[in-house]
């Protein structure tokens, strides 16, 4: 992965950490649950799914139960990937694929996915704009990006890098990429969902 790409040293292991005590708090996954984004995207059962940043798979293995289709669970923390192969092996899913690296390194085929989820992710990548093309190339036509993020703080206490709503759909819409639905489903924590163009095809 290229250096512009990578997390700053040592911060891969804390920001996963974040992730797992955020996401997987039973209030929070009370309040947003894995199932009301995928219902909101819509998730049909043949797609294909990327997981962009799946750290413990708190929407991977939701994913991989509704779609016969693929669902590539892709971070750059071989100990999440191992989390979410045991829980993968516990609930019987074998449509789950584990890809270890960041987004310069990956070889996924253009016009490939029909959904890109990406959690609490985005704001630790530079340039995003670039990532968020990239991830444009992955989808089919008329294929959909969610995105997961937390809005900053009016004065922020931590350290922790975050990017608002609004700066998030100007990156997305300058990727090239239509917004159609976003919705806050706790404190803080937005979703934008963005869908490819469907004359997108073989761009």
């Amino acid at each position: 992965m290229p250096n512009k790409h990578r997390e700053p040293q040592g911060t891969t292991h804390g920001h996963h950490h974040g992730k797992i005590s955020y996401l997987e708090h039973p209030e929070r996954r009370k309040a947003f649950s894995p199932e009301t984004l995928l219902k909101r995207i819509p998730l049909k059962n043949t797609d294909s799914v990327l997981d962009f940043g799946a750290g413990t798979g708190y929407f991977t293995i939701p994913a991989a139960k509704q779609v016969d289709g693929v669902v590539y669970a892709i971070d750059t923390d071989l100990s999440m990937l191992e989390m979410i192969k045991t829980k993968a092996a516990k609930e019987e899913l074998t449509n789950i694929v584990p890809i270890q690296g960041g987004e310069g390194e990956l070889s996924i085929p253009k016009e490939s996915i029909d959904v890109v989820i990406a959690s609490l992710v985005l704001h630790e990548i530079d340039p995003l704009t670039e990532t968020l093309m990239k991830m444009k190339e992955w989808l089919k036509a008329g294929g959909h990006l969610a995105v997961v993020e937390l809005e900053p703080k009016i004065q922020p206490a931590q350290k922790a890098p975050r990017i608002s709503l609004i700066g998030m759909e100007k990156a997305i819409e300058d990727a090239g990429l239509r917004i159609t639905d976003k919705f806050f489903p706790a404190d803080s924590l937005y979703v934008l969902i963005a869908r490819k163009h469907e004359w997108a095809q073989g761009e």
